[in-house]
């Protein structure tokens, strides 16, 4: 059920979708969602959830592609949240949407503060410190403002007049912000 809300997200957007749309691809009865979620919002949540996971697990996977210390390990994270951005716009936007409706939310505090802490994580790691350093905390802020700006730029449509070489714009922030050790 979620699969289809989340397709339907990325088509109408999470306003625009029908739960008994939802219902039809998904294969079920119109009632049965209510058995599992409480309304339209906990599906929502349900879905944001589920990408926040899925957001967490690729950058995971670009960080540990490469080696410590390595701009290539940064730039790869970066280009793994601006990749998952453009993959699933509506449920990007729904992510961050929702994480200010639900404030209190534990799960979706949680989620979220994994995938920070993976960032502090590789900064750390990228500069031999303490991953609860102020300094690994600040650079990881900087990092994840750069990338999430850019990938609101990105899916926004706001770069078409611009050639952009990604990758080198990666690198050169991840430069800036974080000295090679090799």
């Amino acid at each position: 059920m979620l699969e289809a809300i989340r397709t339907l997200i990325e088509r109408d957007g999470a306003d625009g979708f029908s739960i008994a749309e939802a219902c039809r691809i998904a294969g079920v009865s119109t009632a049965a969602p209510y058995k599992h979620f409480s309304d339209r919002g906990d599906m929502l949540r349900g879905v944001a959830l589920l990408a926040m996971e899925r957001l967490y697990e690729a950058m995971k996977q670009a960080a540990d592609a490469h080696p410590p210390g390595t701009t290539e390990r940064i730039a790869a994270l970066g280009q793994s949240y601006i990749d998952f951005a453009r993959a699933e716009p509506g449920t990007f936007r729904l992510m961050f949407g929702l994480s200010e409706d639900h404030a209190d939310d534990a799960e979706l505090t949680h989620q979220g503060d994994l995938a920070n802490a993976l960032v502090e994580r590789v900064v750390a790691d990228h500069l031999g410190i303490d991953p609860t350093s102020d300094e690994a905390r600040l650079r990881a802020y900087a990092l994840w403002c750069f990338v999430h700006g850019h990938s609101f730029l990105s899916i926004d449509g706001k770069l078409k007049d611009h050639d952009i070489p990604e990758a080198a714009l990666l690198t050169l922030v991840g430069q800036a912000m974080l000295p090679d050790r090799r």
